[in-house]
């Protein structure tokens, strides 16, 4: 059982193995519960890896699960002790939602991203000041400081793209993202100059659906598909709302998603041609 990455993959891992084990045991999702004197959703919320399990509560559920061989039950243990740990972002939890310190642990593992925005640039490609106005519009009640803290987080996030083993990086932009002048016109012209450096990088490919494109596959939603380098970790597609976010890992759901990608890459232009439309666009922002 492979223990590497970090924290949120190695809870979705442990998650999953439970449920493998608890299935393949034959034991009902109710005898967990009276085991551990929870709640059913307790159970789901752990096989989904969607919160840190206890090693005492690991321990409890081998038993039940049949599993005595003790290089086994050891694994397991090792992996709930690390699934534990806090990521880096845990020093912005003050300003992070629970329900996007999943996502932001899911990324920093991820060795594929990509991505359809309708509205705006996505966060991993934002430059500070873009970051802060769209921080502020979303919630014009909130305190410099806060809006600080956020910023700082969005920048830390967008280390991985020029750092070691960065991941593959696939953005599909609506045309509208490049015309709206978020923070004004100097500032969503520096923004779109920084698209087409980061576009620069080997690791990053940047596409533009147009106007011209008519009705396309990705109207009415955004979307992330992440993938992950060992193959027994299966891809995620998160979806942010308002006020939380969707994380869909069944199989077919992942096909549909996929399946969007690839439509919206053939109807948005190739990325030479997104990359002069970028520029055309910021420079009629001068």
């Amino acid at each position: 059982m492979s223990t590497g990455s970090g924290p949120t993959v190695r809870r979705r891992r442990l998650g999953a193995e439970l449920r493998r084990l608890r299935e393949a045991a034959d034991v009902s999702v109710d005898q967990a519960c009276e085991l551990l004197r929870c709640s059913v959703s307790k159970i789901s919320r752990m096989e989904n890896g969607r919160v840190p399990v206890r090693t005492r509560d690991v321990q409890d559920l081998l038993r039940l699960y049949g599993v005595t061989a003790e290089a086994e039950r050891e694994a397991f243990l090792a992996l709930a002790r690390e699934s534990r740990k806090h990521g880096w972002w845990h020093s912005y939890h003050d300003v992070v939602p629970p329900w996007f310190e999943i996502y932001i642990g899911l990324e920093g593992d991820a060795s594929s991203i990509s991505v359809y925005e309708a509205q705006l640039v996505h966060g991993l490609l934002q430059t500070a000041e873009y970051a802060r106005h769209v921080i502020r519009a979303d919630n014009p009640q909130i305190t410099e400081q806060e809006v600080d803290r956020k910023v700082a987080l969005r920048l830390n996030r967008q280390n991985r793209l020029t750092g070691d083993s960065p991941p593959r990086l696939w953005v599909v932009l609506d045309e509208a993202v490049l015309h709206r002048p978020v923070g004004g016109k100097a500032v969503m012209r520096t923004q779109l100059e920084h698209l087409l450096k980061r576009a620069e990088l080997p690791n990053i490919t940047l596409q533009v659906v147009p106007f011209a494109a008519g009705a396309h596959a990705g109207m009415g939603s955004t979307f992330a598909i992440l993938g992950f380098p060992d193959p027994t970790d299966h891809d995620v597609v998160y979806i942010e709302e308002a006020t939380g976010s969707l994380y869909m890992e069944r199989a077919a759901e992942i096909r549909h998603y996929r399946l969007k990608a690839d439509y919206l890459r053939a109807a948005a232009l190739r990325p030479d041609q997104s990359l002069e439309k970028i520029a055309s666009v910021a420079e009629a922002m001068k």
